[in-house]
């Protein structure tokens, strides 16, 4: 989801502010007996239960069996312990295996995806937004079927912000890449930077959950966000990415000693006349280990592809409204298609708050749009997080259906779309 849309529950939205996570919260903005909500979680005196902490298996190699009991102690956490006993079953030594055994994979892959489902594929899963929403990813994966040799998973982006359990959503869509990482794919979203953690909750999450350990943690989970590729490329049809197409960017002149960088000052400028729409090849040769983009100079790919929103008006502009990215127009989407010889494009990146915003685009209240129909094929929007966001009043909430996409073969490039709704009650955190 964009960055311009404050989380109406989370008391840190100022994205100016520059408390580290080291700090000590106090009155009610840390795991307080207090009862305050922080960051969509309520900081209570601990409960007493019992369970034995998850433990890294031997030799760290993962098995099916241990994600899935992952997920069931994350899920069961979340019912009956506050928190700050997360700890207690998912210790800090583990967590530290699972960010860093992903990274490392995930350093290991280009800024564009290759996929190329092998012959025992029978579906591509492509999943939007989650946001946090712990309970929704679970209930996703079980009714479309877990990651395995015949069916892979392509995840796009804003795995934490808004809602309570962005933590243990991204740790868990971590292990499974640890598990299958042939088979389950992470993409970066925009909330995937400092900025937006700031400002949006996870940052004050960790804090709540983890306490004397966040700072550690946090920076390493910040350091794998870093790593995460930009986009995809699935069966050579679909380009996924979560803000969508981005700006092509002459690299920046060779200053000789006494010259001045005066030549490439248009370059570095976000809303040069001069933008040109930017290609796969340029994609590739993107600086991505960046923490927060900042779409201007070498920075301006990774900006764009992260923040930028399709437009029902033709051309490609600077998109004012975010003050990041671009917008690009149905004419950009067939450039781009028909370039690179592709059927479909799937981005993600606006909810049904954004949406209400933007008169002149389609609703996200199903969780899909198509929101540029042409001659060389689609573009669409994939929001996954249903009842958006967690923990407002209902009235305020926007009781949409969250939305993914399964590619078939033999081509894998037509969308069937499914819907699916909240899991509802969520837990009283």
């Amino acid at each position: 989801m964009g960055g311009r849309h404050t989380a109406p529950w989370c008391p840190c939205t100022r994205a100016s502010s520059t408390r580290s996570p080291t700090r000590s919260p106090r009155n009610g903005s840390s795991a307080s007996a207090h009862g305050s909500k922080i960051s969509g979680v309520r900081a209570e005196a601990p409960r007493k239960i019992s369970g034995a902490p998850v433990e890294w298996p031997h030799g760290g190699v993962l098995s099916r069996d241990w994600v899935l009991m992952l997920g069931e102690v994350l899920d069961t956490a979340s019912r009956r312990l506050q928190p700050q006993q997360l700890p207690t079953v998912l210790p800090v030594p583990v967590v530290d295996a699972i960010v860093t055994t992903a990274e490392r994979l995930l350093n290991g892959e280009p800024n564009c995806l290759k996929i190329d489902p092998e012959k025992s594929c029978t579906s591509v899963v492509l999943v939007g937004d989650v946001h946090g929403q712990l309970h929704d990813v679970l209930h996703l994966l079980e009714i479309t079927g877990y990651p395995g040799s015949d069916q892979i998973y392509v995840f796009n982006g804003d795995y934490v912000d808004r809602g309570a359990w962005g933590f243990e959503t991204y740790i868990l869509l971590l292990a499974w890449k640890v598990l299958l990482p042939k088979r389950v794919f992470l993409l970066r979203g925009n909330h995937e930077t400092r900025f937006c953690n700031i400002a949006y909750g996870f940052e004050e999450e960790v804090i709540v959950k983890y306490g004397d350990d966040a700072s550690f943690l946090y920076e390493k989970i910040l350091a794998s966000f870093e790593a995460l590729p930009l986009a995809a490329v699935v069966a050579s049809s679909v380009y996924v990415a979560h803000g969508g197409l981005f700006r092509h960017c002459q690299q920046a002149p060779v200053l000789t000693p006494g010259t001045t960088p005066n030549s490439s000052k248009r370059f570095m400028d976000p809303e040069s006349r001069s933008l040109k729409l930017g290609t796969l090849e340029d994609l590739a040769k993107a600086t991505r280990g960046v923490l927060d983009p900042s779409g201007v100079g070498h920075n301006a790919v990774p900006g764009d592809v992260l923040w930028s929103d399709p437009s029902p008006n033709p051309g490609l502009e600077f998109n004012a409204a975010r003050g990041i990215g671009l917008l690009f127009g149905p004419d950009c989407t067939q450039e781009f298609l028909q370039k690179h010889r592709l059927k479909l494009i799937v981005r993600s990146h606006e909810g049904p708050d954004a949406r209400e915003k933007r008169t002149d685009m389609k609703s996200m209240d199903n969780g899909y749009t198509i929101d540029h129909v042409v001659d060389a094929g689609k573009l669409i929007t994939l929001f996954s997080a249903p009842d958006y966001p967690q923990f407002q009043a209902r009235s305020r909430r926007h009781e949409n259906k969250g939305a993914y996409i399964v590619l078939e073969p033999p081509s894998f490039s037509k969308p069937h779309y499914h819907t699916f709704e909240a899991i509802i009650p969520r837990p009283q955190q």
